[in-house]
């Protein structure tokens, strides 16, 4: 595929049926786990102009911050701290209105206003997660959720089989 995106929908759901296989076929054949994270966070951002998209990877008792696309981040998370620790740690998707309201938000950026947190979940085990930010309150909601799960889902096709966790 081409490293273009053919988007013409104008409601968000209709996006992400044209964009999830866009980005299947993008990472298709692609062996190399940056690259598809990579070009996954840069898809995300270029179809919805989110605040900021990137990936936590998990390393240890923290999540490291990989490929992302937006202002600079927070580099180490610990399990169980702010929204992406806690999605680590509850190996689910937190959909997070205003990020004021939610106990122990890490503030890496004070634009942030609403989150969503997807974990890439291989063999029960959590190896990262997908971080989605928005400079808007309540601007995620289950359509997000169902095509950023379903995304994430493939995505852990792209870690090797025996992930360092």
């Amino acid at each position: 595929m081409a490293e273009t995106l053919a988007l013409t929908a104008t409601t968000k759901a209709a996006r992400y049926v044209e964009l999830l296989p866009q980005i299947e076929a993008l990472t298709a054949g692609e062996t190399d786990l940056t690259a598809n994270l990579a070009n996954t966070a840069a898809a995300l951002r270029q179809s919805f102009g989110f605040f900021w998209v990137g990936f936590y990877l998990v390393k240890g008792e923290e999540l490291v911050l990989g490929p992302f696309q937006g202002p600079i981040a927070c580099t180490r998370i610990r399990r169980g701290k702010g929204v992406c620790g806690s999605s680590w740690a509850q190996a689910q998707t937190l959909l997070v209105p205003d990020v004021e309201q939610f106990p122990g938000h890490i503030a890496c950026s004070s634009e942030s206003k609403s989150e969503i947190v997807v974990p890439i979940i291989k063999d029960g085990q959590v190896l990262g997660v997908l971080d989605v930010d928005s400079d808007q309150l309540n601007d995620f909601d289950a359509d997000d959720q169902a095509a950023l799960e379903q995304l994430m889902q493939l995505a852990s096709t792209w870690f090797p089989e025996h992930q360092s966790v």
